[in-house]
């Protein structure tokens, strides 16, 4: 269907290639449970209805298609919901999560959208379609049409959610931070990042950094950073106080608050557990992947389905390691951005395309590379980390049962976060060389990715989806 589909299945990433990926576009403010299926759809949406507004008096009725891994769990990911408030003007980063859920009733309920001062036909059940037939080149598509009051169309457009809320407009780049801005230290592989600090004396934080602070003040760097790790911390900490039950048939039970609870009564009661740190790092991360279950605010990092990897390990380093402080969160996060963007540049950060290997394993390395910075390691032994943490994740699957972000995605982040601060403990116990390279294991990963039948690249057609009886 070459109407739907871009040139080639890597087009946006190729593209990509050319500019640099900030960590202000690895990690952004959104919405549960998804990026790819929630935050994706919802910009698109949002973006498409934008371009409406010059001829919006003549738009009667609009059409959207989602094809491939969109149309097979979108229910389950809530992309139906998503790309309702999308074209009703919202957000993920300011969407009140508080309200969706009433608002997307009231567009069902009406069969109507309101787009600038205009209210457009618009029915849930059919203008709203789920292709599971129909082939794609990239497996999450989606089809806008808008027409008018006589059935004709006025404007289509084609958009792909990339993962991590990435999205491109069929047969254009993905929009980065730096598009037309230079970049003092620009790489595209962990062997050009490597060299750089060498040359430079730099460590990979600080190079990171430069480029930040080619873009925008480095002031506003620091408070931008700031203020994603506030939002990560509040979502920890919302997911430890919440109690009940997830959205879906599942009815699965919330399970970080009892964690907790069960790891502060023993320490109260007895001698202070030898893995308590491990206990509690993995009740940070299960915190924060059910709130993204229930559609609550999280960070993408780099992707919704893998949010709980990188909050889990930087709280880990402010509560349990010595000497933590502001600026090691900051190189933290520097650091992991600059990993996440190697792998995001030359395989995949999308379970849709690769599995979780691309979702999970991208977190736990950027998570292991930012924990080893923070903690002092060398550029050598950071990238050490990464590539430890990547290479123990390959193959995996994307399988989530019934469509919905909670079994095993939930508990995968928790050993994602606990391999991630093993990969740096190893790496910072060496010296930084050895055989296997960061950019080699990424290689690998987009292979791996590309062998996997799409069975198991989120569309719950394989694996756990179908092996497991939903409740």
């Amino acid at each position: 269907m070459s109407s739907v589909v871009p040139e080639t299945a890597d087009a946006p990433r190729s593209a990509e290639n050319t500019s640099f990926i900030s960590l202000f576009d690895l990690f952004k403010i959104g919405i549960g449970p998804s990026s790819s299926h929630t935050v994706g759809p919802m910009k698109a949406a949002a973006a498409f209805a934008a371009a409406l507004l010059p001829r919006i008096d003549d738009v009667e009725a609009i059409t959207v298609t989602l094809f491939g891994s969109l149309a097979w769990t979108g229910e389950g990911h809530a992309t139906d919901k998503a790309v309702v408030l999308g074209l009703g003007g919202c957000a993920p980063e300011t969407v009140n999560v508080d309200d969706t859920d009433a608002m997307f009733a009231g567009i069902k309920a009406a069969g109507a959208l309101e787009i600038g001062q205009r209210r457009v036909r618009f029915s849930v059940g059919s203008d709203l379609v789920f292709d599971r037939v129909t082939a794609c080149d990239h497996p999450n598509t989606m089809r806008f049409e808008a027409r008018d009051s006589s059935g004709a169309v006025l404007c289509e457009e084609v958009w792909l959610s990339l993962g991590g809320g990435f999205i491109a407009r069929q047969g254009e780049a993905v929009a980065t931070s730096a598009a037309s801005a230079t970049i003092p230290f620009p790489f595209a592989s962990g062997e050009t990042l490597i060299a750089m600090g060498r040359q430079s004396g730099r460590s990979i934080a600080a190079m990171m950094l430069e480029n930040e602070a080619a873009l925008r003040p480095r002031a506003a760097v620091l408070s931008g950073i700031d203020r994603l790790v506030e939002t990560m911390s509040a979502c920890i900490d919302r997911g430890l106080d919440a109690s009940g039950h997830l959205p879906g048939r599942m009815k699965v039970k919330r399970r970080a608050r009892k964690l907790m609870e069960g790891i502060n009564a023993a320490t109260a009661d007895a001698a202070v557990s030898p893995t308590r740190a491990m206990e509690c790092v993995s009740a940070f991360a299960i915190a924060v992947n059910e709130e993204n279950a229930g559609g609550g605010r999280v960070v993408t990092a780099p992707t919704n389905g893998a949010a709980g990897v990188v909050p889990a390990v930087l709280r880990y380093y402010r509560d349990f390691c010595p000497g933590s402080s502001k600026t090691g969160v900051h190189t933290f996060l520097l650091a992991a951005a600059a990993i996440g963007s190697i792998i995001k540049r030359n395989a995949s950060i999308s379970g849709a395309e690769v599995g979780c290997q691309g979702e999970v394993g991208s977190a736990a390395s950027m998570a292991a590379a930012g924990l080893c910075a923070a903690l002092g390691g060398s550029n050598e032994q950071i990238e050490n980390a990464a590539e430890i943490a990547m290479e123990h994740h390959l193959g995996m699957t994307c399988d989530p049962i019934g469509g919905l972000v909670q079994i095993p995605c939930i508990e995968r982040n928790a050993f994602g976060a606990i391999k991630a601060i093993n990969a740096a403990s190893l790496a910072l116990k060496g010296d930084g060389q050895h055989v296997v390279s960061l950019d080699q294991v990424v290689a690998t990963m987009r292979q791996t990715g590309a062998d996997m039948q799409s069975k198991y690249k989120e569309t719950s057609q394989g694996g756990l989806a179908v092996n497991v009886i939903e409740c």
